[in-house]
């Protein structure tokens, strides 16, 4: 089983103002409740390692989430669910995130240990979920005892910038993480705000070196994605998009879709993926983009299932 660690929340997103009041849509979401769900629709054992509010909220990201085939790892709880509101002002997308004492929160050492299965085979971990607090530990730990048990481990930073409140301590959190990492994807955004004063490449290679992973995935958005892999930089282009809608998840999707690829391919270990070609590496690549795609034609996160890709 593919295990998933990292935030679930409600996204209010703001679709419009009736009366001068502003209107607003809920979707479920959270990059790793996103990436859990992704893998699941393409038919691959996963389980999501969070807790769950067993308020209306958690109710609906409860149901999404087995509506797609995953496990629900830990015990429902009792606090509330994070939210995100997403406003406009002057048509500029503005941010605030309601995450204290919610139930996603709600993790220790000892409930990560119980609630993680014998048959694990991976984790994937990232965005809020390690920026800070005591629960960012918490994760870091787990995910690093993991790939010490070698479990493999895939990291998707996400970086959330307007809430890295200790920029040094999010760093070291970060580089502990990606020293123990065998699958590391990030996008050109994270890359510019990890390393700003160095062009795309090479901050691609200086990032990579950070790491302790066997592939690096940069996604570019329409610009594609490249991956370094054995000494080899490999590029990739977008797939073709008729009819772009959002772009929510789309990131997401192509986390999940790595490593449910690999799922497939009977590759989710360390040896098995470094003992794929380049042309392999570009297969994988391209089938992600293209998951990618699938979901930026449709309005939020809504990823394709497996018998849309194949």
């Amino acid at each position: 089983m593919i295990v998933i660690g990292g935030e679930n929340l409600i996204d209010f997103i703001q679709v419009g103002i009736d009366d001068g009041i502003p209107t607003y849509k809920a979707m479920p979401g959270g990059s790793p409740f996103n990436i859990a769900m992704a893998i699941g629709r393409q038919n691959v054992n996963v389980g999501y390692l969070t807790p769950v509010s067993s308020d209306p909220l958690g109710n609906l990201l409860a149901a999404r989430l087995m509506d797609s085939d995953v496990t629900l790892l830990s015990p429902r709880r009792t606090e509330p669910t994070s939210l995100a509101v997403v406003a406009l002002e002057h048509g500029v997308a503005a941010y605030q995130f309601y995450r204290q004492q919610t139930a996603e929160r709600m993790i220790t050492p000892d409930g990560l240990v119980a609630a993680t299965p014998d048959s694990v085979s991976a984790i994937c971990l990232g965005s809020l979920a390690i920026t800070d607090g005591t629960d960012a530990e918490i994760w870091a730990k787990h995910y690093c005892d993991l790939k010490n048990q070698q479990v493999f481990t895939a990291l998707d930073p996400n970086i959330r910038a307007a809430f890295i409140h200790d920029r040094a301590a999010y760093e070291k959190r970060l580089d502990h993480i990606l020293h123990h990492t065998d699958l590391l994807k990030c996008s050109d955004e994270d890359l510019a705000w990890l390393i700003p004063d160095l062009p795309f490449d090479q901050a691609a290679e200086q990032f990579a070196k950070r790491s302790s992973a066997a592939l690096v995935v940069v996604t570019r958005g329409g610009d594609g994605a490249i991956a370094l892999f054995n000494g080899a930089r490999i590029e990739v282009p977008a797939a073709p998009l008729a009819n772009l809608v959002d772009t929510v998840g789309a990131g997401d999707t192509f986390m999940a879709t790595l490593l449910a690829t690999l799922s497939h391919w009977d590759a989710l270990s360390r040896s098995a993926l470094m003992g794929l070609d380049a042309d392999q590496i570009r297969q994988l690549i391209a089938r992600a983009a293209k998951a990618a795609a699938i979901n930026c034609s449709r309005s939020g996160c809504n990823p394709p299932h497996l018998s849309e890709l194949e």
